[in-house]
Protein backbone atom coordinates (compact mmCIF):
# COMPACT_ATOMS: atom_id res chain seq x y z
CA UNK A 1 0.00 0.00 0.00
CA UNK A 2 2.88 2.74 0.82
CA UNK A 3 4.39 1.86 -2.27
CA UNK A 4 1.22 2.19 -4.30
CA UNK A 5 0.49 5.71 -2.38
CA UNK A 6 4.31 7.31 -3.60
CA UNK A 7 3.38 6.15 -6.84
CA UNK A 8 0.20 7.81 -6.82
CA UNK A 9 1.82 10.81 -5.16
CA UNK A 10 4.28 10.83 -7.87
CA UNK A 11 2.30 11.19 -10.75
CA UNK A 12 0.45 13.52 -8.96
CA UNK A 13 3.35 15.78 -8.82
CA UNK A 14 4.43 14.83 -12.27
CA UNK A 15 1.15 16.45 -13.45
CA UNK A 16 1.18 19.61 -11.84
CA UNK A 17 4.87 20.04 -12.67
CA UNK A 18 3.65 19.36 -16.28
CA UNK A 19 0.99 21.96 -15.86
CA UNK A 20 1.47 25.93 -17.42
CA UNK A 21 0.96 27.13 -13.59
CA UNK A 22 3.96 25.45 -12.79
CA UNK A 23 6.59 27.54 -15.38
CA UNK A 24 7.82 29.84 -12.18
CA UNK A 25 9.78 27.11 -11.45
CA UNK A 26 11.27 27.86 -14.69
CA UNK A 27 12.13 31.25 -14.15
CA UNK A 28 14.42 30.68 -11.46
CA UNK A 29 13.16 32.32 -8.23
CA UNK A 30 14.80 31.05 -5.37
CA UNK A 31 13.67 31.98 -1.93
CA UNK A 32 16.63 31.47 -0.14
CA UNK A 33 20.33 30.66 -0.55
CA UNK A 34 20.81 27.37 1.21
CA UNK A 35 24.35 26.63 0.53
CA UNK A 36 23.37 23.53 -1.12
CA UNK A 37 20.74 22.50 1.41
CA UNK A 38 23.23 22.46 4.53
CA UNK A 39 21.62 25.81 5.87
CA UNK A 40 18.93 24.97 8.83
CA UNK A 41 15.83 26.73 8.20
CA UNK A 42 12.53 26.84 10.12
CA UNK A 43 9.24 26.83 8.25
CA UNK A 44 6.10 27.78 10.34
CA UNK A 45 3.06 25.66 9.17
CA UNK A 46 -0.61 25.11 10.48
CA UNK A 47 -1.36 21.88 12.11
CA UNK A 48 0.26 18.91 11.00
CA UNK A 49 0.21 15.32 12.01
CA UNK A 50 3.45 12.95 12.91
CA UNK A 51 3.31 10.89 9.49
CA UNK A 52 2.97 14.32 7.93
CA UNK A 53 5.80 15.73 9.61
CA UNK A 54 8.24 12.85 8.90
CA UNK A 55 7.27 12.87 5.16
CA UNK A 56 8.92 16.49 5.46
CA UNK A 57 11.41 15.76 7.37
CA UNK A 58 12.86 12.92 5.02
CA UNK A 59 12.57 15.18 1.85
CA UNK A 60 14.14 18.35 3.56
CA UNK A 61 16.12 17.50 6.66
CA UNK A 62 17.51 21.07 7.02
CA UNK A 63 14.36 22.59 7.60
CA UNK A 64 12.46 22.41 11.03
CA UNK A 65 9.18 22.90 11.13
CA UNK A 66 7.01 24.27 13.46
CA UNK A 67 3.34 22.61 13.16
CA UNK A 68 -0.19 23.73 15.08
CA UNK A 69 1.48 27.07 17.12
CA UNK A 70 -0.61 29.28 19.00
CA UNK A 71 -0.54 32.75 17.87
CA UNK A 72 1.39 33.54 20.97
CA UNK A 73 3.49 31.02 20.19
CA UNK A 74 3.90 32.10 16.43
CA UNK A 75 4.85 35.24 17.66
CA UNK A 76 7.65 34.18 19.85
CA UNK A 77 8.86 32.14 17.60
CA UNK A 78 8.95 34.76 14.94
CA UNK A 79 12.06 36.39 14.40
CA UNK A 80 13.83 32.98 13.64
CA UNK A 81 11.38 31.81 10.92
CA UNK A 82 12.21 31.58 7.25
CA UNK A 83 9.48 30.29 5.56
CA UNK A 84 5.61 30.35 6.53
CA UNK A 85 2.00 29.04 5.72
CA UNK A 86 0.11 31.96 4.12
CA UNK A 87 -3.08 31.27 6.49
CA UNK A 88 -0.87 31.46 9.69
CA UNK A 89 0.12 35.50 8.90
CA UNK A 90 -0.71 38.76 10.27
CA UNK A 91 0.65 42.20 9.88
CA UNK A 92 1.90 41.24 13.69
CA UNK A 93 4.23 38.08 12.71
CA UNK A 94 5.42 39.75 9.39
CA UNK A 95 6.60 42.76 11.21
CA UNK A 96 8.13 40.32 13.74
CA UNK A 97 9.69 37.96 11.24
CA UNK A 98 12.52 40.02 9.59
CA UNK A 99 14.49 36.65 8.10
CA UNK A 100 11.01 35.58 6.24
CA UNK A 101 11.81 34.47 2.64
CA UNK A 102 9.36 32.02 1.92
CA UNK A 103 5.18 32.07 2.08
CA UNK A 104 3.25 29.22 0.62
CA UNK A 105 -0.46 29.89 0.15
CA UNK A 106 -2.50 26.60 0.28
CA UNK A 107 -4.80 28.50 -2.20
CA UNK A 108 -5.00 29.36 -6.10
CA UNK A 109 -5.83 33.03 -5.27
CA UNK A 110 -3.71 34.98 -3.00
CA UNK A 111 -5.86 38.59 -3.02
CA UNK A 112 -6.89 38.08 0.65
CA UNK A 113 -2.94 37.60 2.02
CA UNK A 114 -1.79 40.10 -0.51
CA UNK A 115 -3.93 42.96 1.99
CA UNK A 116 -0.84 42.11 4.22
CA UNK A 117 1.15 45.29 3.36
CA UNK A 118 3.91 43.20 5.08
CA UNK A 119 4.03 40.46 2.18
CA UNK A 120 2.69 42.55 -0.71
CA UNK A 121 5.14 45.11 -0.21
CA UNK A 122 8.00 43.18 0.56
CA UNK A 123 10.00 41.91 -2.35
CA UNK A 124 12.27 39.86 -0.38
CA UNK A 125 10.15 37.33 0.45
CA UNK A 126 8.34 34.76 -2.71
CA UNK A 127 4.99 34.04 -2.61
CA UNK A 128 3.82 30.89 -4.16
CA UNK A 129 0.26 29.78 -4.47
CA UNK A 130 -1.74 26.39 -5.60
CA UNK A 131 -2.70 27.07 -8.82
CA UNK A 132 -3.33 24.09 -10.96
CA UNK A 133 -3.74 21.85 -8.23
CA UNK A 134 -7.58 22.64 -7.29
CA UNK A 135 -8.44 22.49 -11.45
CA UNK A 136 -9.79 18.61 -11.99
CA UNK A 137 -12.43 19.20 -8.98
CA UNK A 138 -13.30 22.51 -9.54
CA UNK A 139 -13.84 22.03 -13.28
CA UNK A 140 -16.52 19.14 -12.08
CA UNK A 141 -17.97 21.54 -9.92
CA UNK A 142 -18.86 23.90 -13.24
CA UNK A 143 -20.34 21.06 -15.04
CA UNK A 144 -22.37 20.13 -12.42
CA UNK A 145 -24.00 23.28 -12.00
CA UNK A 146 -24.38 23.49 -15.51
CA UNK A 147 -26.03 20.45 -15.53
CA UNK A 148 -28.35 20.85 -12.84
CA UNK A 149 -28.83 24.65 -14.87
CA UNK A 150 -29.59 23.25 -18.43
CA UNK A 151 -31.29 20.15 -16.97
CA UNK A 152 -33.65 22.08 -14.62
CA UNK A 153 -32.76 19.59 -11.99
CA UNK A 154 -33.54 21.81 -9.04
CA UNK A 155 -37.33 21.34 -10.23
CA UNK A 156 -36.96 17.64 -10.72
CA UNK A 157 -36.00 17.47 -7.21
CA UNK A 158 -39.05 19.21 -5.93
CA UNK A 159 -41.34 16.90 -7.50
CA UNK A 160 -39.15 14.11 -6.30
CA UNK A 161 -40.10 15.78 -2.45
CA UNK A 162 -43.64 14.78 -3.09
CA UNK A 163 -43.15 11.90 -5.34
CA UNK A 164 -44.84 13.30 -8.21
CA UNK A 165 -44.33 12.10 -11.43
CA UNK A 166 -44.26 15.23 -13.50
CA UNK A 167 -42.51 15.06 -16.73
CA UNK A 168 -42.86 18.51 -17.77
CA UNK A 169 -41.72 19.64 -13.76
CA UNK A 170 -38.42 21.08 -15.66
CA UNK A 171 -38.81 23.88 -18.28
CA UNK A 172 -36.18 24.68 -21.06
CA UNK A 173 -33.98 21.88 -20.72
CA UNK A 174 -30.99 22.46 -22.64
CA UNK A 175 -28.38 20.38 -24.24
CA UNK A 176 -24.76 21.29 -23.70
CA UNK A 177 -23.44 19.32 -27.09
CA UNK A 178 -22.93 21.71 -30.63
CA UNK A 179 -23.43 24.83 -27.70
CA UNK A 180 -20.46 27.53 -26.99
CA UNK A 181 -18.75 27.91 -24.14
CA UNK A 182 -16.24 30.60 -23.26
CA UNK A 183 -13.82 30.43 -20.70
CA UNK A 184 -12.48 33.45 -19.16
CA UNK A 185 -9.24 33.16 -17.93
CA UNK A 186 -7.24 29.89 -18.88
CA UNK A 187 -4.92 29.11 -16.35
CA UNK A 188 -4.68 25.71 -14.11
CA UNK A 189 -8.51 25.72 -13.52
CA UNK A 190 -9.87 27.40 -16.65
CA UNK A 191 -7.33 24.69 -18.51
CA UNK A 192 -9.36 21.82 -16.60
CA UNK A 193 -12.85 23.45 -17.77
CA UNK A 194 -12.31 23.84 -21.21
CA UNK A 195 -10.92 20.33 -21.78
CA UNK A 196 -14.36 18.99 -20.19
CA UNK A 197 -16.00 21.19 -22.20
CA UNK A 198 -14.58 19.82 -25.57
CA UNK A 199 -15.17 16.23 -24.29
CA UNK A 200 -19.04 17.68 -24.20
CA UNK A 201 -18.72 18.28 -27.51
CA UNK A 202 -18.80 22.12 -27.44
CA UNK A 203 -17.12 24.74 -29.00
CA UNK A 204 -14.54 26.51 -26.84
CA UNK A 205 -13.81 30.01 -26.79
CA UNK A 206 -10.90 31.44 -24.14
CA UNK A 207 -8.98 34.30 -23.21
CA UNK A 208 -5.36 34.41 -21.47
CA UNK A 209 -3.36 37.30 -20.09
CA UNK A 210 -0.57 36.81 -22.84
CA UNK A 211 -0.68 35.62 -26.40
CA UNK A 212 -0.54 31.79 -26.84
CA UNK A 213 -1.30 29.19 -29.51
CA UNK A 214 -4.51 27.30 -28.31
CA UNK A 215 -4.55 24.15 -26.96
CA UNK A 216 -6.15 21.21 -28.87
CA UNK A 217 -9.32 21.45 -26.60
CA UNK A 218 -9.79 25.69 -27.39
CA UNK A 219 -11.28 26.60 -30.79
CA UNK A 220 -10.44 30.24 -30.26
CA UNK A 221 -8.21 31.70 -28.06
CA UNK A 222 -7.86 35.34 -27.43
CA UNK A 223 -6.95 37.75 -25.01
CA UNK A 224 -8.78 40.25 -22.41
CA UNK A 225 -9.45 42.52 -25.58
CA UNK A 226 -11.33 39.37 -27.36
CA UNK A 227 -13.67 39.93 -23.64
CA UNK A 228 -17.10 41.03 -24.82
CA UNK A 229 -16.23 39.65 -28.32
CA UNK A 230 -16.41 36.58 -27.07
CA UNK A 231 -19.27 37.25 -24.54
CA UNK A 232 -21.58 38.16 -27.91
CA UNK A 233 -20.86 33.87 -29.11
CA UNK A 234 -21.14 32.54 -25.79
CA UNK A 235 -23.81 30.25 -24.79
CA UNK A 236 -22.20 29.87 -21.39
CA UNK A 237 -19.71 32.02 -19.78
CA UNK A 238 -17.28 30.22 -16.98
CA UNK A 239 -15.23 33.00 -15.06
CA UNK A 240 -11.73 31.63 -13.42
CA UNK A 241 -10.29 34.51 -13.01
CA UNK A 242 -8.25 35.60 -9.99
CA UNK A 243 -9.35 38.68 -8.26
CA UNK A 244 -6.89 41.08 -9.40
CA UNK A 245 -7.11 45.00 -9.45
CA UNK A 246 -8.01 44.77 -13.20
CA UNK A 247 -11.04 41.88 -12.73
CA UNK A 248 -12.63 43.60 -10.02
CA UNK A 249 -16.25 44.80 -11.11
CA UNK A 250 -15.63 43.19 -14.54
CA UNK A 251 -18.89 41.95 -15.34
CA UNK A 252 -20.66 44.71 -14.53
CA UNK A 253 -24.45 45.92 -16.38
CA UNK A 254 -22.33 46.48 -19.59
CA UNK A 255 -20.80 43.50 -19.70
CA UNK A 256 -24.12 41.47 -18.61
CA UNK A 257 -25.66 43.18 -21.53
CA UNK A 258 -23.31 41.85 -24.00
CA UNK A 259 -24.23 38.57 -23.39
CA UNK A 260 -26.85 36.05 -25.51
CA UNK A 261 -29.91 36.46 -24.50
CA UNK A 262 -30.94 32.93 -22.61
CA UNK A 263 -26.88 32.31 -21.85
CA UNK A 264 -25.68 30.62 -18.17
CA UNK A 265 -23.21 32.22 -16.60
CA UNK A 266 -20.94 30.20 -14.28
CA UNK A 267 -18.50 31.89 -11.81
CA UNK A 268 -16.12 29.42 -9.64
CA UNK A 269 -13.44 32.88 -9.62
CA UNK A 270 -13.84 35.22 -6.90
CA UNK A 271 -17.22 36.71 -5.80
CA UNK A 272 -15.80 40.45 -6.47
CA UNK A 273 -15.37 40.09 -10.19
CA UNK A 274 -19.02 40.14 -10.88
CA UNK A 275 -21.56 43.09 -9.40
CA UNK A 276 -23.90 41.36 -7.72
CA UNK A 277 -27.12 43.56 -8.21
CA UNK A 278 -25.91 43.78 -12.16
CA UNK A 279 -26.18 40.24 -12.34
CA UNK A 280 -29.41 39.94 -10.56
CA UNK A 281 -31.08 42.24 -12.67
CA UNK A 282 -29.61 39.80 -15.70
CA UNK A 283 -31.51 37.11 -14.50
CA UNK A 284 -34.82 39.04 -13.36
CA UNK A 285 -34.80 40.94 -16.84
CA UNK A 286 -34.02 36.88 -18.62
CA UNK A 287 -30.60 37.92 -20.07
CA UNK A 288 -29.58 35.10 -18.04
CA UNK A 289 -31.32 31.76 -18.60
CA UNK A 290 -29.31 30.53 -15.24
CA UNK A 291 -26.46 31.38 -12.88
CA UNK A 292 -23.82 29.12 -11.07
CA UNK A 293 -22.37 30.90 -8.26
CA UNK A 294 -19.43 28.92 -5.80
CA UNK A 295 -18.33 32.53 -5.07
CA UNK A 296 -20.30 35.86 -3.88
CA UNK A 297 -19.93 38.79 -3.30
CA UNK A 298 -20.71 39.69 -0.36
CA UNK A 299 -18.94 36.27 1.12
CA UNK A 300 -20.22 34.82 3.15
CA UNK A 301 -23.50 35.63 1.71
CA UNK A 302 -25.66 36.39 3.77
CA UNK A 303 -29.08 34.70 4.67
CA UNK A 304 -31.67 37.56 3.57
CA UNK A 305 -29.50 37.98 0.04
CA UNK A 306 -31.47 37.84 -2.77
CA UNK A 307 -29.40 35.55 -4.53
CA UNK A 308 -30.55 32.87 -2.44
CA UNK A 309 -33.90 33.10 -3.58
CA UNK A 310 -33.69 34.37 -7.53
CA UNK A 311 -35.43 31.74 -9.63
CA UNK A 312 -32.72 29.89 -11.98
CA UNK A 313 -29.63 31.17 -9.38
CA UNK A 314 -27.73 28.20 -7.84
CA UNK A 315 -25.21 28.83 -5.01
CA UNK A 316 -22.81 26.86 -3.12
CA UNK A 317 -20.59 28.14 -0.43
CA UNK A 318 -17.08 28.29 -1.77
CA UNK A 319 -16.82 24.25 -2.09
CA UNK A 320 -15.82 23.85 -5.20
CA UNK A 321 -12.29 22.37 -4.55
CA UNK A 322 -13.02 19.87 -1.76
CA UNK A 323 -12.11 16.47 -2.80
CA UNK A 324 -9.83 14.05 -1.90
CA UNK A 325 -8.12 14.03 -4.95
CA UNK A 326 -7.45 18.28 -4.07
CA UNK A 327 -5.92 17.56 -0.80
CA UNK A 328 -3.88 14.72 -2.48
CA UNK A 329 -2.56 16.99 -5.12
CA UNK A 330 -1.96 20.42 -2.64
CA UNK A 331 -0.20 18.04 -0.48
CA UNK A 332 2.13 17.16 -3.26
CA UNK A 333 2.76 19.97 -4.28
CA UNK A 334 3.55 21.65 -0.95
CA UNK A 335 6.11 18.92 -0.45
CA UNK A 336 7.78 19.65 -3.76
CA UNK A 337 8.34 23.58 -2.94
CA UNK A 338 8.99 22.37 0.46
CA UNK A 339 12.12 20.81 -0.51
CA UNK A 340 12.82 23.18 -3.46
CA UNK A 341 13.26 25.24 -0.45
CA UNK A 342 15.09 23.61 1.60
CA UNK A 343 17.50 22.35 -0.98
CA UNK A 344 17.54 26.28 -2.36
CA UNK A 345 15.79 25.43 -5.91
CA UNK A 346 13.20 27.19 -8.22
CA UNK A 347 10.38 27.45 -6.88
CA UNK A 348 6.92 26.26 -8.04
CA UNK A 349 3.83 28.54 -8.77
CA UNK A 350 5.59 31.82 -7.77
CA UNK A 351 3.24 34.36 -7.80
CA UNK A 352 3.77 38.24 -9.30
CA UNK A 353 2.53 40.01 -6.29
CA UNK A 354 2.17 43.04 -8.84
CA UNK A 355 -0.08 41.41 -11.11
CA UNK A 356 -1.97 39.15 -7.84
CA UNK A 357 -1.36 35.92 -9.36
Amino acid sequence: MTTLLRRRGALLLLLLLAMPAAAAAAEGVVALDTAGGTKTLTYLAGRLDESQLAELKAIAPNVTILSGLSTEEALAQAAGIDGADAHVLSDELLAAAPNLRFVQSWSAGVDTYLELAGLKKNDAIVLANMAGVHGPAIAEHVFALLLALTRDLPAYLDAQETATWNRDAGTGLTALAGRTMFVVGMGGIGSEVAQRAKAFGMEVLATVRSARPAPAYVDKMGTAADLDRFLAEADVVVVALPLTDETRGLFDAGRFAKMKEGSYFVNIGRGPIVVTDALLDAVRLGRLAGVGLDVTDPEPLPADHPLWRTPRVIVTPHVSSRAELTLERRWELFKENLRRFGAGEPLVNVVDKKLGY
